[in-house]
């Protein structure tokens, strides 16, 4: 593991840190905040997952979250969200499929088979380093992520239950079988089938009777340029009260999808999973 930067933050440690990940092929870059908490031994870690033309800076950029992270003794783990130079033809034509646009789904076509494989990176390879490298608690994770992202974090909780803890996400992407970018990333990545697709998507792994623990936590803007035609929550919402899992939708007036939404509302979604760090 290469280290990009580290600087001084609310008594911890924001860094960015480079490696070369076997899952995708290629070099991946990832930021930590290391809370203070952490100098007296392991803390909760709450991964974050970016949304599309993300990288893993403009969260710990734009979102104000390392002062609520110190505060709860959090560690904030972000991503990348996809791999990088991996010289595939068109890669970088798309800001929607391709560069900054991993899905977080393992593909399973060429020539994208290879190096995309975000979903096996982020539940499986990341993780391993993470728990290697700093002093986080593998018993107290949870996971939050943004449209793109949030999908993601949906998605691999639902998955997971018995090592998230807990589940948030800003505008989440609910229900990517039916919306062009969803359609267009899991044909791209997965194939014509779409009995694949449902592994990646939320609101069909309700249906199928998949459950977190707990409460999901969804924040969304009612001036989201993206609500109606690519986002759908209240598909998930509809999918989780008719099987039984708990969901709080909460609806903001005149928010949007920029960083100034989430920077309004991550204090929230920290303290949502810290107090369910604290009911283990």
């Amino acid at each position: 593991m290469e280290v990009i930067s580290e600087n001084r933050c609310f008594d911890g440690t924001q860094g960015i840190y480079k490696h070369q990940s076997s899952a995708t092929g290629t070099a991946m870059r990832f930021a930590v905040y290391t809370p203070p908490a952490s100098d007296d031994g392991p803390v909760p870690v709450l991964w974050y997952l970016s949304g599309l033309t993300c990288t893993e800076e403009n969260f710990i950029h734009k979102a104000g979250a390392q002062r609520y992270a110190a505060e709860h003794g959090i560690m904030l783990v972000a991503p990348d969200t996809s791999p990088r130079g991996a010289g595939i033809e068109g890669e970088d034509d798309d800001y929607d499929f391709g560069s900054g646009a991993g899905f977080y789904v393992d593909a399973t076509v060429d020539p994208w088979s290879k190096n995309y494989r975000m979903y096996s990176y982020i539940s499986q390879e990341l993780p391993g380093l993470i728990f290697d490298s700093f002093a986080a608690d593998v018993d107290r994770q949870g996971i939050c992520g943004h449209s793109m992202g949030g999908h993601g974090a949906l998605t691999i909780a639902l998955k997971h239950p018995d090592i998230y803890r807990s589940v948030s996400a800003f505008a989440p992407i609910c229900a990517p079988s039916q919306c062009p970018w969803g359609q267009k990333a899991l044909t791209g990545y997965l194939g014509e089938n779409r009995k694949l697709w449902e592994a990646y998507d939320a609101t069909a792994l309700v249906e199928s009777g998949a459950r977190t623990k707990g409460t999901i936590l969804i924040d969304q803007g009612s001036k989201d340029d993206f609500l109606e035609r690519e986002l759908m929550p209240e598909r998930f919402v509809d999918a989780c009260e008719r099987g039984g899992q708990k969901v709080r939708l909460r609806m903001h007036l005149n928010y949007d999808h920029s960083y100034y939404f989430i920077a309004t509302f991550i204090g929230d979604h920290i303290r949502f999973h810290a107090e369910a760090f604290k009911r283990l």
